[in-house]
């Protein structure tokens, strides 16, 4: 009998880190593009003897971080706009996939210019699931702070909420959103989707040196997380979120659990955000690859692998005392299914 446990590439321990690394490059980048726009603003106007000092201080900032990249700030600044509903990336335009299709349903057309500017999100989407909600969205970033933040809160004695709801609710929330945009004519999903949101209200605070209602309302989101349910807005109520999944649901990266090292410790599904459980190999279309059930795990029982597909219920883990109990149970010599069957 061969028990050699494959172990999975190193790298991929450390791919949460990168992650984290990810999400806060995508924020920064959030707070840097209106400044740079209010910069712009300084050099078209060419007042900066009029300017206030704390707008010297933004203008003289902004000088010395483009200055080495650029030489007229003026336009070749609009290299980088937006943000993550729809941006610009030097000669690349990127929209969020729901900012497409609440645009066509909104306006019952096809804009194809804009249309195209979802594709790349959506074939990276299909190879590698809900990957925008685990390392782009920048209210992921803020939501896992946010459980971080829970922990403590718990740890202290506090009470937090961890109701569970049905995962089909942000289905009807994105049907519900592509009937009211049918019915308005607008797109309604820019004033319930958080990155959206993000987005627009660290402009306004930037540029327009006030915020929105979208302030309010995300906050409440945190709360619903914080009381109410654990990462309850991206499980149970983004319609992103759902879009995503739906996009995602055959994705050909997947994470898988590598039995023949598992050691039942179920600290893979304690840690999921999403409330999926890894330690029974049940993934499906809400996982976002955000890795880290694989940087938690003790004995690197958790690995990436390419199918369209989950792989079946495997049953304990080797290394568990569930497994060994059965295994000896039955003898050495009998050829049995030790999977739990639930």
């Amino acid at each position: 009998m061969n028990n050699t446990v494959h172990k999975p590439f190193f790298a991929w321990k450390h791919l949460n880190k990168l992650r984290w690394l990810s999400l806060a490059t995508v924020f920064a980048m959030l707070i840097l593009i209106p400044f740079l726009h209010v910069y712009q603003t300084f050099i078209a106007a060419h007042t900066y003897d009029l300017l206030s000092y704390s707008e010297k201080q933004i203008y003289d900032t902004m000088s010395a971080i483009t200055s080495p990249f650029v030489s007229d700030p003026e336009e070749q600044l609009d290299a980088l706009k937006g943000n993550t509903w729809s941006g610009t990336v030097g000669s690349l335009k990127l929209s969020d996939p729901l900012a497409v299709i609440g645009q066509i349903v909104g306006s019952r057309a096809f804009y194809w210019p804009f249309i195209l500017t979802a594709l790349i999100p959506v074939l990276f989407t299909v190879l590698l699931g809900r990957f925008f909600c685990g390392w782009i969205c920048p209210a992921t970033f803020l939501y896992e702070l946010n459980s971080n933040l829970a922990i403590l809160l718990r740890k202290s004695g506090l009470r937090i909420g961890n109701k569970r709801f049905d995962r089909r609710l942000k289905y009807l929330v994105l049907a519900i959103g592509l009937v009211v945009a049918v019915a308005t004519g607008s797109v309604v999903f820019a004033a319930i989707y958080p990155p959206a949101v993000i987005g627009r209200e660290i402009y306004y605070a930037i540029a327009l040196g006030g915020f929105g209602s979208g302030v309010v309302y995300f906050l409440l989101t945190l709360l619903f997380d914080l009381l109410v349910s654990r990462r309850g807005f991206c499980r149970y109520l983004c319609p992103g979120g759902a879009l995503y999944s739906l996009l995602g649901r055959f994705r050909l990266l997947r994470i898988k659990r590598i039995v023949e090292g598992c050691n039942d410790c179920a600290k893979c599904t304690a840690v999921c955000e999403f409330g999926l459980d890894p330690l029974h190999d049940q993934f499906g279309q809400e996982c976002n690859n955000c890795t880290a059930c694989i940087s938690v795990c003790p004995t690197d029982a958790m690995t990436f692998y390419i199918n369209p597909q989950d792989i079946a219920r495997q049953g304990p883990g080797h290394l568990g005392r569930k497994y060994k109990q059965q295994k000896h149970e039955q003898g050495p010599d009998t050829s049995v299914d030790l999977t739990d069957g639930k």
